[in-house]
């Protein structure tokens, strides 16, 4: 009896999200970008939030595997190997076991099942401030913040990684690729903080392109081995229409980050706006 009962509830919970989530999703458009969004998208942003009222349609294991920053891993191993992955120092389900004596002097901890949930580590550390941030953390299912499926099923886990240090203060940057149809078309450069936010092509040329209205002006120097990070770029991407692929070069090594089907929740107010519907062009025509 029990068993039918869950049963039930699951089947319960599945119609409200295949209903309510859609309507949320359109209702996040409306309020963002001022207009409706249409039943035939054209604009970049437009095919964004489709893509994620189509998953609630028919899900995508995929994606969730993907989303899944500790499932990734195995990804980015079989497409390009091990050596393009950060070093796991620790991984696990409970922040009391983090081995906190025997973390470097600095180091980066972070849920695999969100954005944004990450910490860096100093030692000497405050493990009770630590526990706490991460029960809170791993208590949220992050599908229910922002609507996007991809994230339900994501059973949360702790990574303690090497902390990346390119040489900026605000660092490392993050060189993250928007790919369509296998092949990179724009790189948006950022930093920790998010204080900037320049696209550049793929021969380093500075597009004038920015989504961010607070972003300050930077000159970006081209980073050392920009060709294999493109070569990189169009290993992780192929097979899908459009994704993000998020790299860091910390001193010419490469290193694979996230991938991102949904970024930013498609809040994106590009800028100039052309560059919208030239990216939609690209996503449905292939780059």
């Amino acid at each position: 009896m029990n068993r039918i009962i869950e049963t039930a509830r699951t089947i319960k919970r599945r119609i409200f999200r295949s209903i309510d989530g859609p309507k949320a999703i359109r209702g996040e458009f409306n309020r963002f970008h001022g207009r409706p969004l249409p039943d035939v998208p054209q604009t970049f942003t437009e095919r964004l939030y489709h893509r994620m009222i189509a998953i609630h349609g028919r899900s995508n294991p995929t994606f969730t595997r993907l989303a899944d920053k500790y499932l990734a891993r195995e990804y980015i191993r079989e497409r390009i190997g091990d050596r393009y992955l950060v070093d796991m120092l620790w991984n696990g389900t409970d922040p009391r076991q983090i081995p906190f004596d025997a973390l470097p002097d600095v180091s980066l901890a972070k849920t695999n099942h969100a954005s944004g949930m990450t910490m860096v580590l100093r030692q000497p550390i405050d493990r009770t401030g630590v526990i706490d941030q991460f029960d809170k953390w791993l208590a949220l299912n992050y599908y229910w913040v922002t609507r996007e499926l991809q994230y339900l099923d994501i059973k949360p886990r702790i990574m303690v990684e090497e902390f990346l240090d390119d040489g900026n203060a605000n660092g490392p940057l993050d060189y993250r690729f928007w790919c369509f149809h296998g092949k990179p078309a724009l790189i948006q450069v950022d930093d920790r903080p998010h204080t900037i936010n320049p696209f550049y092509d793929l021969e380093w040329n500075d597009t004038g392109l920015s989504y961010r209205s607070w972003d300050a002006p930077r000159d970006i120097p081209r980073p050392a081995h920009l060709d294999e990070m493109i070569a990189v770029s169009e290993a992780l991407s192929a097979g899908f229409d459009f994704v993000r692929v998020d790299l860091f070069n910390v001193k010419g090594r490469i290193v694979a980050g996230e991938l991102t089907f949904t970024p930013v929740i498609g809040q994106l107010d590009f800028r100039p706006k052309s560059w919208d519907s030239y990216m939609g062009k690209l996503w449905s025509n292939g780059a």
